[in-house]
């Protein structure tokens, strides 16, 4: 019997909700509203993620990785985490777990080292590195329109715990795997760039990029015009796409995400708000924010981060200090099942893909250290630094 696909299963909930009046108009016009410019912003970074990795740029950024490392491993694991932290903030979780992982696995083994301790720190740091930039996770998105409301800046109130979240993953990862790491390696570059012209404007569009996010710059637009620029300048190049024109953008994927908004939208306005405004309590004290990080981290391991963001906002008020909490609960928390969040699911599926077989329990073992004191000294950090 042939499944159903997930995308189909999004659009006839979204469709039955709406047509028979379960999500209430206005709320459905207030949801469109908001979740459809975070969309066309997806949209746009996967065709400039894509349309990168077709230029060359994470394999060249990977071999740049190994000469700079100069033969010692650590050096090449320490360059590999970096990579992986900038990917994520700029451009996001998913396309590090979707596009960063196959390259730094082949790169380890090029390179004579156990691929293991590299593909687990990009998974770690798909996650943790999340909460840098607005761009960097979807649920910041959501977020940031939050936050805006309230008048309060995205980077001043997250940039602490952001780094805290960075720098427990490393240390914590860098301490595990200090063994394997010793040593040195043999460098088996990649082949040089096929047009090098075409890396360089992909290299500085998600320059440019970074910047244009950190200072705020409309996401939307600014993603889909980097996409546009990328595209055309690839076909004036004479190059082929690098996926097909169809699966350019992840349409299956977007109408998933849009049947999630419109599901929990419904569930919201039939008492599941109630239900966890209790569970999240009130209040903005230490004790307080810790409870919202972790009945955040808990609900996006139970299920995935995304709905879980989504049913927890509101039981928030729009306190920035608790949305904090929760991005961090729902951002840095879910490490420990394979389903927390999509990147996990993705960097998995990617890792099977080039013959790396992660159990499940290595993924468990590996976010039981980690989301316990990442999600704890971030939310520390969030309440001393306000």
């Amino acid at each position: 019997m042939r499944r159903i696909p997930w995308w189909l299963v999004a659009v006839v909930a979204t469709v039955l909700v709406v047509v028979s009046g379960w999500l209430p108009a206005d709320d459905a016009r207030e949801t469109a509203q908001r979740t459809i410019p975070i969309l066309i912003f997806v949209a746009g970074l996967t065709v400039v993620a894509e349309m990168c990795a077709g230029a060359g740029l994470f394999e060249q950024a990977a071999g740049l990785a190994a000469r700079v490392a100069g033969k010692r491993r650590w050096a090449l694991w320490a360059l590999v985490v970096l990579l992986a932290v900038l990917s994520t903030a700029v451009l996001s979780l998913d396309t590090t777990a979707v596009l960063l992982t196959p390259v730094v696995i082949a790169l380890a083994r090029r390179t004579h080292t156990p691929p293991l301790p590299f593909a687990m720190a990009v998974l770690a740091l798909a996650n943790t590195a999340s909460l840098l930039l607005p761009v960097s996770n979807l649920t910041n998105l959501l977020a940031d329109h939050v936050l805006r409301q309230a008048h309060v800046g995205y980077l001043g109130l997250m940039w602490a715990p952001a780094l805290t979240a960075i720098v427990v993953t490393v240390t914590i990862l860098a301490v595990r795997d200090r063994r394997v790491l010793r040593g040195e390696f043999t460098p088996n570059l990649p082949r040089p760039a096929r047009d090098r012209p075409l890396l360089v404007v992909a290299a500085l569009t998600v320059a440019v990029l970074g910047v244009a996010f950190a200072v705020g710059a409309p996401t939307a637009p600014t993603a889909v015009a980097a996409a546009v620029v990328l595209l055309v300048v690839t076909l004036v190049r004479h190059q082929k796409l690098p996926v097909r024109a169809r699966d350019l953008v992840p349409w299956r994927t977007l109408l998933v995400v849009l049947g999630l908004f419109a599901v929990v939208e419904t569930l919201q306005a039939h008492g599941l708000g109630t239900l966890l405004a209790d569970a999240a309590g009130t209040g903005d004290r230490v004790g307080s924010l810790l409870r919202v990080a972790g009945v955040g981290a808990l609900a996006a391991n139970g299920v995935n981060n995304l709905p879980a963001y989504l049913a927890l906002e509101p039981a928030m008020g729009g306190d920035p200090l608790r949305i904090g909490a929760l991005l961090i609960g729902t951002g840095v928390g879910p490490l420990i099942t394979p389903w927390g969040s999509l990147a996990t699911v993705l960097w998995w599926q990617r890792c099977r893909t080039v013959m790396l077989d992660v159990p499940t329990r290595t993924i468990v073992r590996q976010g039981l250290v980690l989301a316990p004191v990442a999600v704890l000294l971030s939310t520390l950090a969030l309440v001393a630094t306000h």
